[in-house]
């Protein structure tokens, strides 16, 4: 019997105080015990009562400079033409941090005084009473209040405490976080994969998204779609953790055994949020600890554990959850957003004519790499359908601000020697970032056009005149298209990705219109595309009657992955991506693929590790590598 569908989709704020009242009514304790632990293992967790000074720091006068300890009156009226000399007995020589000697009660610096052969100090300027001393509990005064209950021990707090005679320190016990994968299909990671088969990297996520933010986590064997085993799993791991994650489980597919296994065996509070991605949510109660159902996908995972599991653990140890800061960026691109439920989007970040761009990533649940890549969190509140390309929406930046204005934003169309040079770039200098977005070449104009990227790459061929790109800049940028300058990339080869052995023995276009064979396609504005369009045009065959033809795909490589697992047999695209998948290539054309750069930015000091790249011979080498790439004008300013 399968009764647990989503219970409703409520916002996260309504759902955190369900989970909250749930956790209340079975007894759930607010806060993790405390423990008393040595100073040196106490980094990362949160004070369970107010940290006090035991003694002073400094403990005595001290002296705060290397020179002599003196009587400041004993130095009265001294100058430049009438010096005070001091006799040896009337100053002491002090390193910084001695006790401050009896009687003394200032210090000249060494490189201020002279000497005698008598051995008597020269002081040509007066000092006032306790110049470089630093006097008793200038840092903290016995009794002082150090450090605040609730507060995150960072290594400054540790030696703060030390000074003022901590040794150990009463903190709550650190959260004990169980991640239970579950699925007949999910494997160990290392395992050999059958078909529908993955790999549990979800667990090895959620973990350490926990120790990130300070607590203890273990990830649990993988337990089959067996309801009885994953109750028990559940009711066994709830009973020795403070919060047990059950990652999939958690929609309303057959398979999906979660809620149910939490409403059986304790209290499900919600089952189902307002949140994109990670709508099937279970939030719930076994036993004493606090259960989250995390969906399987795994950016939907990981915003479940943001979004419920972070704030839950912090209000465990009594700490404010981490927050990051929100600064306001341009969109570099349209994004469109589903009503009524809060969107969190993943973007790229850069700064460009000194506003911050932001780029939003692929937005599938399963996008594991939209994680990777992300430089920053847009949230789309439930009651906005989107934004245009251009508006001013709110970020949460993931890296810093030098990342950040150290990063070449390049949109348009794709090409694997831009993800090559990303590497070189971030290998040559870790604060140098080259983020591409894959919109089609005539996108990336469009974005080039309205001051969102630094760089476009296109290779968009005109019909008419038989050239590439430079037709096109001029129409997008009209009267200012003489102050966009162009740069050469490189020369590709063109052609069809087939299967490797090409076991349908196509040999030119004219063969994807045969009846069987499967094609898939480049998006409209891609600069391939175009270029199908336009050799389709001097064939005797209809778009219409490809079969595949309205199937697109984003970037070249997303065409040979689907020509390698059997979904398609042939895409117009890169040699490069077909050698990447082992798959064979037919040549159709050989075009120039070339980076149009923003006007002003050419000489810019944020692109000039872009072109120094570009002169490099071993850069150059690793191009040619790739395979259907001549490097021959790499880097010539075509205009």
């Amino acid at each position: 019997m399968h009764d647990s569908p989503f219970i409703k989709d409520v916002p996260a704020a309504q759902a955190l105080a369900a989970w909250r009242a749930a956790r209340q009514a079975a007894g759930c304790p607010d806060r993790l015990p405390a423990v008393t632990v040595p100073l040196a293992e106490a980094a990362g967790l949160v004070t369970a009562v107010p940290v006090w000074a035991v003694r002073s720091s400094p403990p005595f006068d001290a002296a705060g400079m290397d020179g002599i300890a003196v009587r400041s009156a004993d130095t009265l009226g001294a100058s430049e033409t009438t010096p005070a000399w001091l006799a040896p007995g009337a100053y002491d020589v002090v390193d910084t941090g001695d006790p401050m000697p009896d009687g003394r009660d200032a210090v000249v610096m060494r490189e201020h005084v002279n000497y005698d052969d008598a051995g008597r100090a020269e002081l040509r300027a007066a000092v006032p009473p306790y110049q470089h001393v630093r006097s008793i509990g200038e840092d903290v005064s016995a009794s002082e209040l150090l450090l605040p209950e609730g507060h995150r021990l960072r290594a400054v707090d540790l030696a703060a405490a030390a000074a003022a005679g901590q040794t150990r320190l009463t903190v709550r016990k650190k959260p004990l976080v169980f991640v239970l994968p579950t699925g007949d299909e999910v494997r160990p990671i290392g395992a050999e994969l059958g078909p529908g088969e993955i790999l549990d990297t979800n667990s090895l996520m959620l973990a350490e998204q926990a120790r990130e933010i300070g607590c203890e986590a273990r990830i649990l064997p993988i337990e089959p779609d067996d309801p009885a085993r994953i109750a028990a799993a559940v009711k066994a791991a709830a009973a020795g953790c403070d919060l047990l994650i059950v990652i999939a489980g958690s929609s309303a597919g057959r398979d999906d055994y979660t809620a149910r296994v939490v409403a059986s065996e304790g209290t499900l509070a919600v089952h189902g949020v307002a949140v994109r991605p990670g709508h099937p949510v279970v939030l719930g109660v076994v036993g004493r600890a606090p259960v989250l159902g995390a969906p399987g996908y795994p950016v939907s995972a990981a915003l479940t554990f943001d979004i419920f599991a972070a704030p839950l653990l912090a209000e465990l140890s009594g700490a404010p959850p981490r927050q990051r800061p929100r600064v306001a960026a341009r969109l570099a691109r349209k994004l469109a957003s589903p009503l009524g439920m809060d969107d969190w989007v993943r973007v790229r970040l850069g700064s460009v004519g000194g506003s911050l761009v932001a780029t939003p990533l692929p937005r599938g649940a399963g996008v594991l790499t939209s994680l990777v890549r992300a430089d920053g969190l847009l949230v789309v509140p439930a009651g906005v359908e989107g934004y245009h390309a251009g508006s001013s929406v709110p970020v949460e930046p993931l890296r810093g601000p030098d990342e950040i204005a150290r990063t070449i934003v390049a949109i348009g169309s794709h090409d694997l020697v831009l993800d090559l040079a990303s590497s070189a770039l971030r290998a040559d200098d870790p604060l140098v970032t080259l983020a591409s977005s894959n919109v089609g070449s005539l996108g990336g104009l469009v974005a080039l056009r309205d001051g969102l990227c630094h760089i476009a790459g296109s290779h968009l061929l005109d019909p008419e005149t038989g050239e590439y790109t430079l037709p096109y800049v001029d129409r997008v940028f009209g009267a200012a298209s003489p102050d966009v300058a162009m740069v050469r990339l490189v020369e590709r080869s063109q052609g069809l990705i087939v299967a490797a052995g090409n076991p349908l023995g196509i040999a030119g276009l004219a063969d994807v219109g045969r009846p069987g064979v499967r094609y898939v396609n480049r998006q409209r504005g891609a600069g391939t595309r175009v270029l199908l369009d336009v050799m389709l045009g001097q064939l005797p065959i209809a778009p219409s009657s490809i079969e595949g033809y309205a199937r697109e795909e984003p970037t070249h490589l997303a065409v040979a992955a689907a020509i390698a697992s059997g979904r398609a047999d042939a895409g117009m695209g890169i040699m490069a991506a077909a050698r990447a998948f082992g798959l064979d290539f037919v040549p159709l054309a050989v075009e120039p693929y070339d980076l149009v750069v923003a006007p002003g930015a050419m000489e810019s000091p944020q692109l000039a590790p872009l072109w120094s790249l570009l002169q490099s011979d071993r850069f150059q080498a690793s191009v040619e590598e790739l395979g259907g790439y001549s490097t021959k004008e790499m880097g010539r300013r075509l205009r």
